[in-house]
């Protein structure tokens, strides 16, 4: 784990980005968990589109000094494996790029923790519980949700189907129809989003009888963006050994 101080790279979290005031807020709430949990690392904020500061804009204030990048992102996918690496690269000579933050047990506790806010149900007494996701056409992405729904699964004790709600599938509206015909009478979903926006929107018009809070700020976020960052210090510690 990296020490704190002068001597640590920088931590640059890249989110995906919206319109909507609301992602940046729950962005910007995640990062000061993160630097509350390791005073003395400096941690700064940037978007791949959409919002400010883009993530060239972050660049020109990170220059000259190690760097790792960490994707804000539950799954891999174009922007995770594509995108933002290969920005950072360009734009920070040396940079490493971590995994995104999905899957991961951790993340699997705070949306059962996420679950237990929408009433006094405990989650594994409801009929039913959805992960319902953003989706992604990327394979590798698909099967990091159904790694994830796996997780939360075996977190609560009970089956965990799941749905998307823009790319690729299934639609998260038929799984929940599914259930319902399956003689499911209360419908959960577990939002496995980073921010409200248009996808939490979509999660709430899924016929669902309740719909779970984004991850946010949750301190499971906290933690594996501190978990990324640390494990991909070693290719930067490697290299600085060799030279």
């Amino acid at each position: 784990m990296a020490e704190p101080g002068a001597g640590a790279p920088a931590l640059l979290a890249v989110a995906h980005g919206t319109r909507d005031p609301a992602g940046p807020a729950a962005v910007r709430a995640l990062l000061d968990r993160v630097r509350a949990m390791r005073p003395g690392l400096r941690v700064a904020e940037a978007y791949g589109e959409l919002s400010r500061p883009s993530l060239e804009e972050a660049a020109e204030g990170l220059r000259g000094g190690p760097v790792v990048v960490v994707p804000l992102l539950l799954a891999r996918g174009y922007h995770a494996l594509i995108d933002i690496p290969g920005r950072a690269g360009r734009l920070l000579p040396g940079a490493v790029t971590s995994r995104p933050l999905g899957p991961d047990a951790l993340l699997a506790g705070a949306l059962a923790a996420r679950l237990a806010e929408l009433d006094r149900t405990p989650p594994h007494r409801r009929d039913a519980v959805v992960l319902g996701a953003a989706g992604s056409a990327d394979p590798a992405g698909a099967a990091d949700v159904r790694a994830a729904a796996r997780l939360l699964a075996r977190r609560l004790g009970r089956p965990v189907p799941h749905g998307f709600v823009a790319a690729g599938g299934p639609p998260l509206n038929e799984v929940v129809a599914g259930l319902r015909e399956g003689g499911a009478r209360r419908v959960a979903v577990a939002s496995y989003l980073l921010a409200p926006g248009r996808f939490h929107d979509r999660m709430r018009a899924c016929g669902a009888d309740s719909v779970a809070a984004p991850l946010g700020a949750h301190g499971a976020m906290a933690r594996v963006v501190l978990r990324r960052y640390d494990e991909a210090l070693l290719p930067l510690a490697t290299s600085a050994s060799a030279r």
